[in-house]
């Protein structure tokens, strides 16, 4: 299954969910067959309750069909813009980079933004600076993938973790060929996504302060 929309609670989850449900579940135990005179208990297993569905929130997997043509490209994340420049980047050359900032409340799945074969996916131990810090761009950690459509046209995705973003997943593989809204991978928390586009053969149609959702929101498309 390209989409990987079979759960509505994203796999990358349960690593998180199920050690809460578990204290959440010896909590209740506790309190009603044991002690229920334990008032800070009652409390606790009222945040324990509360967090789970926080989680079950943050982990959410939405449906969503890729919209556009061949050429056009979504986005590959949910979040907002919060920057557009020029780069020199190291395997695209001259390019726009569109920095997208994601919030603990946005989905934290990225997809693939367009048909695509793999070249590269690398990971790049680093800092945890605020994700709405530029610098995290070249100093935090982070996973850098290139890649290139049937029209030779190469761009990059780079997920990048925030100061509570501690964990990134990437499911991209060298040569692998890869559909527009496959999952390519998870961040868990506040964390920060960048799409690398050559400057010269890509039309950008979204600006900053946009808020975009991926496979949804158009970014632009190669020309």
């Amino acid at each position: 299954m390209l989409h990987n929309y079979k759960d509505i609670v994203a796999s990358e989850g349960k690593i998180v969910l199920i050690p809460i449900l578990l204290i959440l579940l010896i909590g209740i135990s506790v309190n009603n067959l044991i002690d229920n005179s334990l008032s800070w208990l009652k409390y606790f297993n009222y945040f324990s309750f509360s967090f789970l569905l926080f989680t079950l929130y943050f982990f959410r997997n939405p449906k969503r069909k890729p919209v556009g043509t061949s050429n056009q490209m979504v986005s590959p994340a949910d979040g907002k813009v919060i920057q557009i420049i020029n780069v020199d980047d190291p395997d695209i050359g001259n390019a726009k980079q569109i920095s997208i900032f994601l919030s603990i409340f946005n989905v934290h799945s990225q997809y693939v933004p367009i048909d695509s074969s793999v070249i590269s996916s690398n990971y790049f131990p680093g800092k945890y600076l605020l994700a709405f810090n530029h610098k995290t761009s070249s100093q935090n950690e982070q996973s850098a993938t290139l890649f290139i459509t049937k029209e030779n046209n190469k761009y990059k995705i780079k997920q990048i973790a925030g100061f509570i973003a501690r964990r990134i997943i990437n499911y991209m593989k060298s040569d692998q060929y890869v559909f527009k809204g496959q999952r390519l991978g998870f961040i868990r928390f506040g964390s920060r996504v960048e799409i690398i586009v050559p400057i010269n053969n890509f039309d950008i149609i979204v600006k900053k302060g946009d808020k975009i959702k991926a496979n949804i929101s158009l970014v632009g498309a190669f020309k």
